[in-house]
């Protein structure tokens, strides 16, 4: 009998770059769950290996590779051994990124171009490697993690900012030019999310009261909380289905209501 939820991931292989933990991890779950067979990779096999572990406990039968998304000829390798070894990639999300909070005037031309690299260059390069074989299979998703950052600025961080918000751009170019071809290049732009990498900025501080970034966010969110990383799982899991068929070129931000909100008036 044809499968006939929309919302269903069977048969269809994803590629989730730098997925071995986070929101990366969050997103690849939910997809397997919806039925996704999960490939990913991360920079060290370290990484990979505690992916790996991760997805087991999970009930997760993950296949992991060591690749470098910045360098366009491990790209390559990489995804001719996925096609090779899985299968062809239905579903890519373009995951892996980095960010460095640095003030602008203080940050050296380097550690810029190093953002972009991750976080612009790596999508490209890996949509790229992609987008043929979506061709002539007839059909492709692409989901680009953007951020509010795609559409706001901050303090510190200049090359964050620059990066997500072409990726925005990016996101809204794969849909103009390959969207005849079957390809729907959607982003995913998540808010402030609970992870070990924000813990520090929800910690207590000495005299018990809350971090003053934590009553901060929590002031500008108008659900008045962090998100929780497998509160991406299911926007992710629509964009990757038959049900988001017509959806192409959209930022679907998952930010808890930031992006529609002025914030609070001062007391």
């Amino acid at each position: 009998m044809a499968n006939t939820n929309p919302f269903s991931l069977e048969g269809k292989i994803a590629l989730v770059t730098g997925a071995s933990y986070g929101i990366g991890f969050a997103i690849a779950k939910a997809m397997a769950n919806a039925g996704a067979t999960i490939v990913f990779n991360d920079i060290k096999q370290e990484l990979v290996d505690k992916g790996l572990a991760a997805y087991k406990e999970e009930g997760i039968d993950a296949h992991g590779y060591v690749c470098d998304v910045t360098n366009e000829d491990a790209v390559n390798e990489l995804v001719a051994a996925i096609e090779k070894e899985v299968g062809v990639i239905d579903i890519l999300v373009n995951n892996a990124g980095i960010i460095k909070r640095i003030p602008m005037c203080e940050m050296t031309a380097a550690e810029f171009r190093q953002v972009i690299d991750v976080d612009l260059n790596a999508p490209f390069i890996v949509s790229k490697a992609v987008i043929p074989s979506m061709i002539k299979k007839g059909h492709g998703k692409i989901i680009n993690i953007c951020s509010m950052m795609s559409e706001l600025g901050r303090e510190t961080v200049s090359a964050y900012a620059a990066a997500k918000g072409g990726l925005k751009m990016l996101t809204k170019n794969i849909c103009s030019e390959y969207g005849g071809f079957n390809i729907q290049c959607n982003g995913i732009g998540p808010g402030y999310i609970e992870t070990p990498q924000t813990a520090p900025l929800r910690e207590k501080q000495p005299d018990g009261s809350r971090h003053p970034f934590d009553t901060f966010i929590c002031a500008k969110t108008p659900a008045n909380r962090w998100l929780q990383p497998d509160e991406l799982g299911g926007p992710a899991v629509f964009l990757a289905s038959d049900a988001s068929n017509g959806v192409n070129g959209h930022i679907l931000y998952v930010d808890g209501g930031i992006l529609a909100y002025i914030g609070k008036q001062p007391q």
